[in-house]
């Protein structure tokens, strides 16, 4: 496993990716996240500026009076407290939830919807604390360590340097009226926010792609996991190998089935064997219904004796026919006179068996040069081929 990880120099395949953003591993930046949360807080406050200081005025004044009248009875002051709290809601709670929509929709932005329920599955490997010992100490999660660590001092840098600056302000704020002293708070307010959203989207800038750089380098595949992938992609070689001999077999066993049913076998004596059929009210032209070579072949005219199907021995028709034609398809037009002449025979040597009388010779059968394989040695050892590969 360790040679694994050191191996894991190759990017990471489009199907990885995808699986991996299945199982939940997207490039998310929290900085960018909270950047746009900051941001639409302190845009609403700017935007309601003048609001939010009346209301929270009126809040504060009614909150901070009291008469006997209104503290006569018992409960006065939890009714009191529970007033306030529901009208703070009021304000925290529409915020709340746009920042936090905000912040989702940042999220979708950067690295895309994607809906998942897998890290929720329940993972029991989890509880071991070794593996868990690793995680938290991964060089991931240093990583995030240390960024937070930056953020928080260079966010702190900022605000010490912004307090310091505005020192005077802050102290002369206790010397005003309420109503100036809420207008002075949140001018000053506003300023520290505008320097802190600046540092947020310097460090979102450069957190944004260094999330999707880190996710790829996590994402990292060996040569021995770019194999696999494609094995599983393609498929195991010897699986589809099998498969396409089952298929052939199936194949062989249906054109078999079709043997007892044909009108005659038409065989070179050591290669090829192609079964003939001819219904002069359903088809228009002969139809081969099963072909074979070598072994295949002998199963063909063996099938053919026992259901006492006419074998006949013509070479150069048995090329021309297994070297022309398909299963289940009409011979040539070319092959037509050859064909018809065997045909005849066959119809001749049912009449004349019917009659008792003695087999027939068989006809001699001219077959175009053109369509005999024996003529034509360039495609011979292609032939050959075939009929090995059948």
């Amino acid at each position: 496993m360790a040679d694994q990880a050191q191996d894991r120099n190759l990017p990471a395949s489009s199907r990885k990716i995808n699986k991996a953003r299945g199982e939940g591993q997207v490039a998310r930046s929290r900085e960018l996240g909270h950047l746009t949360a900051f941001a639409v807080g302190g845009a609403l406050i700017v935007a309601f500026g003048p609001e939010l200081v009346t209301w929270l005025r009126v809040l504060v004044e009614t909150g901070l009076r009291f008469d006997a009248r209104s503290l006569a009875p018992a409960d006065a002051m939890s009714l009191h407290l529970s007033d306030l709290s529901l009208r703070m809601l009021w304000l925290v709670l529409p915020m709340g939830f746009l920042m936090a929509a905000a912040a989702v929709a940042a999220g979708v932005f950067a690295g895309g919807w994607n809906f998942t329920l897998h890290p929720l599955m329940p993972n029991f490997g989890k509880l071991n604390p070794l593996p868990g010992l690793g995680r938290i100490v991964s060089k991931h999660q240093l990583g995030e360590m240390l960024k937070a660590c930056a953020l928080a001092l260079v966010l702190f840098a900022i605000g010490g340097f912004y307090l310091k600056a505005n020192l005077p302000q802050f102290s002369e704020l206790v010397l005003m009226p309420l109503p100036q002293a809420l207008a002075a708070s949140g001018t000053l307010l506003r300023n520290g926010l505008v320097l802190l959203l600046l540092a947020m989207a310097a460090v979102a800038l450069v957190d944004v792609p260094l999330q999707r750089h880190m996710l790829l380098q996590r994402l990292k595949m060996s040569h021995q996991e770019v194999k696999k992938e494609m094995k599983d992609a393609e498929g195991n070689v010897e699986v589809k190998a099998k498969i396409k001999a089952r298929m052939r077999q199936m194949a062989n066993r249906r054109m078999l089935a079709a043997v007892p049913g044909a009108d005659l076998i038409v065989m070179n004596p050591t290669h090829f064997a192609v079964a003939l059929k001819y219904d002069d009210t359903t088809m228009s032209a002969p139809r081969v219904v099963a072909k074979g070579a070598d072994l295949l072949a002998f199963k063909i005219r063996d099938l053919a004796r026992e259901n006492k199907v006419p074998v006949l021995q013509l070479p150069p028709l048995a090329r021309a026919l297994y070297a022309h034609t398909e299963v289940d398809q009409e011979i040539p037009a070319a092959l037509f006179n050859a064909v018809a002449q065997v045909l005849a025979w066959v119809y001749q040597l049912r009449s004349a068996v019917g009659r008792g009388a003695a087999d027939l010779p068989p006809p001699d059968v001219v077959v175009p040069p053109d369509l005999d394989p024996a003529n034509k040695p360039s495609r011979k050892a292609g032939d050959n081929d075939d009929e090995v590969d059948a």
